[in-house]
């Protein structure tokens, strides 16, 4: 059975590159455009990873993975940060939880293998 990641993403354009990417490889993805719905998604589906923008509609990643570490059900699955916010957030992020922060400007191979380090 294909790992199962989640990707909360808010702009389009960018969810599909990713899903694209990711199902190329092999993953299951589950697709969210906003945080209070890739919080909920991951309470429910409860994937095996989670790629999280942080400039997101209502509130941002950063709070987002926050909320997911403080909840039993999603505390353990890693969340990695894909995010166009400079390298200044890092710490904040890392601090609510994630894994890894990067850019979106990351080429496909390597936000693969990075993602295959955390599977």
């Amino acid at each position: 059975m294909p790992a199962k990641i989640l990707v909360v993403e808010d702009n389009w354009d960018f969810r599909e590159i990713l899903t694209s990417i990711l199902n190329r490889v092999g993953y299951e993805v589950i697709e969210a455009a906003a945080a209070c719905e890739g919080i909920a998604k991951a309470v429910s589906e409860v994937p095996n990873l989670i790629i999280m923008d942080l400039g997101l509609p209502g509130m941002d990643g950063i709070e987002a993975t926050a909320r997911l570490k403080r909840n039993p059900k999603t505390a353990n699955i890693p969340v990695i940060a894909y995010t166009v916010w400079s390298d200044d957030f890092k710490g904040k992020a890392m601090e609510a939880g994630m894994a890894e922060f990067l850019p979106k400007t990351t080429p496909p191979e390597v936000l693969t293998e990075i993602i295959g380090r955390f599977l």
